[in-house]
Formats: C-alpha cells, structure tokens, sequence
C-alpha cells in the first residue's frame, strides 16, 4: 500500500514543525526548549501520559489504544550538532555554532506526526509510547533514558528506531538482522621519550619517530591480526607533538577511533593496542600510557522484531524498495543501549539526492515525512492489532 493519506495531509504541519526545530538547534543534553515544544504538542493531541525529564531531558508520551494490551515503544533523537549550517534554506539555524546536520529535526517531527495520528485513530490495542531523546551524538543519552527505568516504567516490550539516509532514494528502507551499525571506542596514547636538539637525535627518544612507528602497527591490528571477514576499523585522527623546528619534542600524543561489529573484535583490538604500545615502548626505551574508552555498543537488530519492520516497510515502499540485507555501517548510534534492553529493530529511510550526514550543507527532506509516518503508524496497527 502506499503512504497513508492522513499522513500525507499533514505533510506541510509536519515540515513546519521540523523547520521550526532545524531553526533553534539544541546540543547533547542541553534540549530544553525542544524538549518543551515536544511536550506541548503531545498535549495538544491528547496523549493520554507524558512524562518529562527522563535520562535527563527526554521525553515520553503514553498514547492507549482501543482495547488494553502490551506496550511497544518507537523512538526519535531531538540533539543537534556542533556544525556551522551553510546550507542556505530560509529556516537554516539562527544558533551560531549549531545545526541540525543529521536529521534529528525530522526525525523529532515525524515521530509527532505519528503520534499525533495514533492519538486521533487509536486503532490499535495496547499503547504506544513515544520516545524522544536527548544527546544522540555523543552524550548517550540512550543509556540514560535505559538507566532511568524507561523501559520497566513504561512497560515497554519492544523497541523500534528510524533513522534518515541520505543517497537512498526517499520512499525507500534498508534495514538487516544482526549487527547493523558498529560500536565506537576511543582512545589517547601519550608517550613519554627524552627531548633535545634536533642535530643531536642520538641523545634524545624521539617522540615523533616513535609516534609514527605506533600508527604504522596500529594498523597491522586490522591488517594482520583481524578475520579479513571481519569489520575493524583504527584510524588515529590526532597526533600532537613538538612546538620548534629544531627541537625534539619530550612528549606526544595520538588520538583515534576504533569500530567494530562484534564484541570479539572489539576486546582483540583494545588487547592488540596496548600490546603494541607495550612493546614499542620498551624496543624504544620509552613510557607510553594508553586510555581506551568503550563508548556505544555495536547496533544489534533481533530477527523476529526486523522481520517485522521489514514487513511494514514493504506495505508502505512496495516490494523491491525494501533492502532486508543493507550492509552495516561503521558509524555507532545509542539506539543499540535500548537493543540490549528489549528486543527490536532499527531501520534507514531514503532522504533522497541530499548533503551527507554531518555536513554542512545537509537538511533533512521533507518529502521523506510521509513515508516515515506512514511507517511509524502501521508499524504500530500491525504490532498491536485491534
């Protein structure tokens, strides 16, 4: 079936309200007035619960069907980035600094949409709760809001998130079982070695030398220590050492990122680095200190609950716009804390021919609302049948 009828008549209510979030974008935490305006318009129609402040600035809206039944939550992320927009829209963020460059605005708004058709039709048994989230990007507030209780507050039995994709054409959805989005890791490696003048090397270690030798093995890690089958990526994306032309510098210290898809992977790299760092730094005779931080869990879609999606999507795109077997991404996403608390699914939507995701020129197309609605609402019909 195509999008529903309903769902496109509010199309141009729906944009307004994704315009008027992409105009004052709000960062991590930080969401208040977002988080209010949320609030209003759940009031505005009839959301039976709504409950503020959840893993800090959440949001969740309680919405009962016609008969009693199980709950199933659908989920959308309100934070915006650290980006200046260069998008030149007429609704582009009035907030030096900050902009929303991943969608999160139209993601915040067609969970509305959804919501607020759910409340007018009520055509379905059990109830819905609608979850919107703080600090996507970075802060975890998934976590929080799990760490809150959100899921045992509200009775929650599945979970389901929807996230925009730029280059897949709008009315599509891509989506798989399994690992379908990477966990993201961090890490600092400070060096110690001996600084001294530049022409007299034999008397020092050298930092940068050593630094170098350290991003070179990094990457055996992946080529040489890793399934050629397997994801892994390390990338050091800092390395900050020296301030002379003819001094070598007593310190230095490499930044980066490590992404995998399974938690095998995950603990052999944290394992190989430090091996590595250990033995560089005594070949060198240097002090090396490595801080790995594990940050989001690798993205896990549960079979049943992705079948599902797929389903529904299916209905809305038609077959043959539907990819079930879309390749998992590197990039991380803290839907996976709600994943690991109750089972689910986590699907892309087509945002058409647009700037990539962290770019400064993206924006969220509105003709993808529609669809994401449509989705949103017959998802929940089909999960909670009247």
């Amino acid at each position: 079936m195509p999008v529903l009828n309903r769902a496109a008549e509010l199309q141009d209510e729906i944009a307004g309200w994704r315009r008027q979030i992409h105009q004052h974008p709000e960062t991590m935490f930080a969401v208040e007035k977002t988080a209010a305006f949320v609030a209003e318009r759940l009031k505005e129609f009839g959301v039976d619960e709504i409950v503020t402040g959840i893993g800090r600035t959440g949001v969740v809206g309680v919405i009962r069907g016609s008969a009693p039944g199980r709950t199933i939550g659908l989920r959308a992320d309100m934070d915006a980035l650290p980006i200046n927009e260069e998008s030149g829209k007429p609704w582009a963020s009035t907030v030096p600094g900050k902009m929303h460059a991943c969608g999160h605005d139209g993601h915040t708004a067609m969970l509305l949409g959804a919501a607020k058709y759910l409340a007018e039709t009520r055509n379905f048994a059990g109830q819905v709760a609608v979850i919107f989230q703080p600090a996507e990007e970075g802060g975890g507030g998934g976590r929080e809001m799990v760490k809150d209780g959100m899921m045992d507050r509200f009775g929650i039995t599945e979970v389901y998130g929807m996230h925009n994709m730029p280059g897949m054409p709008v009315g599509q959805f891509g989506t798989r079982t399994g690992a379908i989005m990477a966990a993201t890791d961090e890490f600092d490696i400070h060096i110690k070695g001996r600084g001294g003048h530049a022409a007299q090397p034999h008397r020092t270690t050298d930092t940068i030398v050593l630094g170098s030798q350290i991003v070179g093995a990094l990457q055996t890690i992946a080529s040489r220590n890793t399934d050629p089958i397997a994801s892994l990526v390390v990338s050091v994306t800092k390395f900050n050492a020296g301030f002379a032309y003819n001094v070598i510098p007593e310190t230095a210290t490499l930044s980066g990122t490590v992404r995998t898809l399974s938690t095998a992977v995950r603990d052999e790299a944290e394992a190989r680095i430090r091996q590595l760092c250990a033995g560089l730094a005594a070949a060198h005779g240097a002090e090396i200190t490595v801080r790995y931080q594990r940050n989001y869990p690798v993205v896990v879609n549960h079979a049943a609950e992705t079948g599902h999606a797929v389903a529904v999507a299916e209905e809305i795109a038609g077959r043959g716009k539907v990819d079930a077997g879309i390749d998992p991404m590197m990039g991380g996403e803290d839907f996976a804390y709600m994943l690991e608390a109750r089972p689910g699914a986590f699907v892309f939507m087509g945002n058409g021919d647009t700037a990539g995701l962290h770019h400064p020129a993206y924006d969220f197309n509105d003709d993808a609302i529609p669809h994401g609605v449509s989705y949103w609402v017959k998802l929940v019909e089909t999960r909670l049948p009247a």
